[in-house]
């Protein structure tokens, strides 16, 4: 295999082409003096096609490159220069809403040489509108105090906007009662504590547990932690990668009488496939233990998509906040009330008990049984206030809108020579990301050159290093999107990523062998 080129080799190569008068690239560099690599514009683009600038010292081949950029625009011109989306105006009316993504960033050493920000990393985490914003700055200005049990008034304010966030998720994902809402500090500490407090206390060895070769880390460790613990077995769903789905038919044939939990992803956060949760939960409840329960990762759902946890079906279902407008550090799990009430602590201190006596102590019932401690009060208040936000827009015009969005980045990107997207090509089943992977290229590599433009992608395992395996690569980079991005957003990234595939091209560091892939890429260090 070629040695895998990173961002050392490329800076160091990029610097002799330089000196040379040799880089055909629009990326631009230069070279100081003192031989130091520095980044200035070489090329400005009028209308479709690069002009020269006049101090390039390859005239002809700088010709010959605008002329095969030229054709390259013109081409895809056939299609997408006229293409519009229908509802556009979704994002045009909430961009205003969200004031990090109206400044100009710098992304290398030079303060003056900025950048429109292009944010294309929302299932990483969102960005947050000013309502949100506004609520923190509330709450700290006006009610900081600390919640429950405060006579005072700042107390009893605090409390009132606490327990409302809990009404509005309550709410927001249709939960019979708000005794069924249990705040966590995101989806992470929420699925350990189903597996630390459910499992621990139902699972017993050789007993069955089912999750899918596609999920996070945080859906996969902690029931790998009590399997160990209790001798229980963990069967493993695959990807069909025929149709880039969840392979319902091996599902099935793995369910059987020894099955007490079934654990998957709502929406994949790489495949970026929706799984068909209630065919899962008409099989699992027809064909494993009766007292079997279903825990849905709904992450990169809740944010996209209508949620209605009765209609669902599931047992258990686990959300971060901080992918739906809300802040860091704060999220939710919803259970059956039943199960919360008859499932032991998580956690002991404050809060989470009835009486404590020194032989003894006795609990109380959800949600506070599991919030022990001083709870995230602020985080709280502000994802009450995010879901408010998204509500007011509309949960099925969201979803509609990124539909639009993702069926319109997966036909460019698919476009693109050389690159290969991840998961289902029916765009019908796929959620508003893709996930690839380019020929000759690191995908850490790729995200540093891209933001050296302004656009934000994210770029390694996801958190799914499994699926990365199963799939025959270490990393791939991932294009994720939101309400708040445009047609722009999409055609400024597929532009640069064109860019950056042609000038690593030029260097010669391609091969046939995807440069996520292999030995090489499982020892590279990125560089950022």
């Amino acid at each position: 295999m070629t040695p895998l080129m990173t961002l050392t080799t490329v800076v160091t190569v990029t610097a002799a082409l330089v000196s040379s008068g040799c880089l055909p690239s629009s990326h631009g560099f230069s070279v100081r003096a003192n031989g130091v690599l520095r980044r200035q514009p070489v090329w400005r683009r009028t209308g479709t096609g690069p002009v020269m600038s006049t101090d390039m010292t390859q005239e002809a081949e700088a010709e010959a490159e605008a002329a095969a950029m030229t054709a390259t625009a013109t081409a895809s011109a056939e299609w997408w220069e006229e293409f519009e989306l229908k509802d556009e105006a979704l994002a045009q009316q909430v961009r205003g809403d969200f004031p990090i993504l109206n400044q100009p960033i710098a992304p290398g050493s030079d303060p003056a040489d900025t950048k429109d920000l292009v944010y294309l990393d929302s299932a990483a985490t969102s960005q947050k509108p000013t309502a949100v914003l506004a609520a923190l700055d509330s709450y700290y200005r006006s009610e900081n105090s600390n919640v429950h049990r405060g006579a005072h008034v700042l107390s009893r304010k605090a409390t009132a906007s606490y327990e409302g966030a809990r009404d509005a998720v309550a709410s927001f994902i249709h939960a019979s009662s708000r005794n069924e809402v249990i705040f966590t500090s995101g989806a992470t500490q929420a699925l350990n504590l189903v597996a630390a407090s459910y499992g621990r206390s139902t699972i017993q060895k050789d007993d069955e547990i089912i999750l899918s070769e596609m999920e996070h880390h945080s859906n996969i460790v902690p029931w790998q932690v009590l399997a160990e613990e209790k001798g229980a077995i963990l069967k493993v769903v695959p990807m069909n990668k025929e149709t880039g789905h969840l392979d319902m038919d091996v599902f099935q044939s793995l369910l059987s009488d020894k099955t007490k939990i079934v654990t998957l992803q709502h929406v994949s956060n790489v495949a970026a496939c929706i799984n068909p949760i209630k065919d899962i939960v008409a099989l699992t409840r027809s064909k494993a233990h009766p007292d079997a329960k279903i825990v849905l990762d709904a992450c990169q759902s809740v944010p996209h998509m209508p949620v209605n946890v009765q209609e669902l079906g599931v047992d258990f279902l686990a959300a971060s906040g901080h992918k739906f407008c809300a802040p860091t550090g704060i999220g939710f799990l919803w259970g059956r009330e039943d199960l919360l009430n008859a499932m032991p602590p998580y956690m002991g201190g404050g809060e989470m008990i009835d009486e404590v006596f020194m032989d003894h102590s006795t609990f109380a019932k959800a949600p506070a049984r599991f919030e022990a401690g001083t709870p995230a009060i602020a985080q709280a208040i502000g994802m009450g206030a995010a879901i408010a936000y998204i509500q007011n827009l509309g949960m099925e015009r969201i979803e509609a809108y990124e539909h639009e969005l993702s069926d319109y980045l997966y036909r460019r990107l698919s476009e693109v020579p050389g690159v290969t997207v991840l998961g289902p090509s029916d765009t019908q089943g796929r959620a508003a990301l893709c996930t690839f992977v380019c020929e000759g290229i690191h995908p850490s590599d790729l995200s540093t050159f891209l933001d050296m433009e302004g656009v934000a992608i994210r770029a390694g395992h996801h958190c799914c290093q499994p699926f990365h395996r199963s799939l025959g690569y270490s990393h791939s980079a991932r294009a994720s999107l939101y309400f708040y991005n445009t047609k722009a957003d999409i055609d400024t990234f597929l532009q640069h990523l064109q860019d950056t595939l042609r000038f690593f091209g030029n260097l010669g560091g391609g091969n046939n062998d995807n440069a996520a892939n292999g030995e090489d890429a499982d020892e590279f260090v990125p560089f950022i």
